[in-house]
């Protein structure tokens, strides 16, 4: 008798344990969701500022911390004419985010021994002016001084045809040059044409081959791509740009033109991919990939803020790796944070809302949140 009533003591005793845990564990559920729900709140009236006609072109906005996803969600429409909401799978041309790519992907030739940034590329193009004074550490640093295609006149003469990586290249290179060779940093797309084409003389390989086997396959992208306006690509985001009597279709140009400095397409969530797939060294070893977040210096001895496809800035002291992008109809920009893990990534299919300030805004709004989140 006095064995049952220790083991019913015991019972009742373990059952207000569990009851207590239980509870303990209800109101930390809740007290996430309170937490998470205002987060998200300050997220969305961010956005919102910028991205706020549902019946226009829209955006999608992701925040990730260790690879988890804690924010997303997706703004307007995707497609103007079927009346299509936008949604967060939605895929959309990256612009200039494409020279993160770019860049990895020659530091990948250099970590198999193909090439060294420190090689003048008149190694490989031989006939290029002055090209025993331009390497290609110049180029993807922004510091080599050739001309920007982009802010010749005669482009519009070319937007549209179907160019070689050497035609590219025959545009611009015997243009006058803008300084000399690690003089200063000025940002420059004709530099990442010529570096996607020393990964196809190099690889033997066409550039978007390139970066799909070594990279998008690797990390499991599997919704980036090349750009096309012609390939049938499901859940495209169309894009637009807004005109005094309303929106338009984008300003056709042929992705031969921005080639490698501007010309890939994603989604958010393969961006996070991507940002993972550098975090744990799939694409890359440590020691090579870091080389893409150094600071360098002009001849001068002046360090610059730009390593190699991303700017390395600084959010309330602490540092970033950023980049933005923009091409004819979309606008992209992503912000990630070493210390905290932290990615922030934002997708426009009009250029006419920038979501630059509005992924800043949100990097810093959770970063001033990231330790809560952590606990939760």
């Amino acid at each position: 008798m006095q064995g049952i009533l220790k083991y019913n003591t015991f019972a009742v005793q373990n059952s207000i344990t569990m009851k207590k845990i239980l509870f303990l564990l209800v109101l930390f559920i809740a007290g996430c969701n309170v937490f998470f729900a205002q987060l998200n709140g300050k997220i969305d009236s961010i956005i919102q500022k910028e991205f706020n006609d549902r019946n226009g072109p829209g955006g999608v906005f992701l925040v990730s911390q260790k690879g988890k996803t804690i924010y997303e969600k997706a703004f307007g429409k995707a497609n103007l004419e079927l009346d299509i909401d936008m949604t967060s799978d939605n895929v959309f041309q990256i612009g200039s985010m494409t020279k993160q790519f770019t860049a990895i992907s020659i530091l990948i030739l250099e970590s198999q021994g193909k090439l060294k940034v420190s090689d003048a590329i008149s190694k490989y193009i031989p006939d290029y002016p002055a090209g025993n004074s331009i390497t290609i550490h110049h180029l993807l640093t922004h510091t080599s001084g050739i001309k920007d295609f982009t802010k010749m006149k005669s482009l519009s003469d070319i937007a549209q045809k179907e160019m070689t990586p050497k035609m590219m290249v025959d545009f611009f290179k015997n243009e006058p040059v803008d300084f000399k060779p690690g003089e200063k940093f000025e940002y420059n797309n004709s530099g990442y044409v010529l570096l996607g084409y020393l990964i196809e003389i190099v690889s033997g390989e066409k550039y978007e081959d390139f970066v799909k086997k070594n990279i998008f396959d690797k990390a499991g992208m599997s919704n980036s791509q090349y750009a096309s306006d012609r390939r049938v690509i499901k859940k495209r985001a169309y894009g637009y740009h807004q005109k005094t009597d309303g929106y338009v279709n984008k300003t056709v140009i042929s992705f031969s033109v921005p080639f490698a400095s501007g010309s890939l397409m994603s989604t958010v969530e393969d961006m996070v991919k991507w940002q993972q797939a550098l975090n744990k060294n799939l694409i890359l070893d440590a020691q090579n990939v870091q080389k893409a977040f150094t600071k360098y210096k002009l001849n001068n001895g002046e360090e610059f803020t730009y390593g190699y496809g991303w700017h390395l800035n600084e959010i309330n002291g602490i540092p970033t790796r950023e980049h933005g992008g923009s091409i004819f109809g979309f606008k992209s920009m992503g912000v990630y944070i070493p210390k905290e893990d932290i990615y922030v990534i934002g997708f426009s299919n009009c250029d006419c809302n920038s979501p630059t300030q509005v992924v800043k805004d949100i990097a810093k709004t959770v970063l001033e949140n990231s330790e809560t989140i952590l606990k939760k």
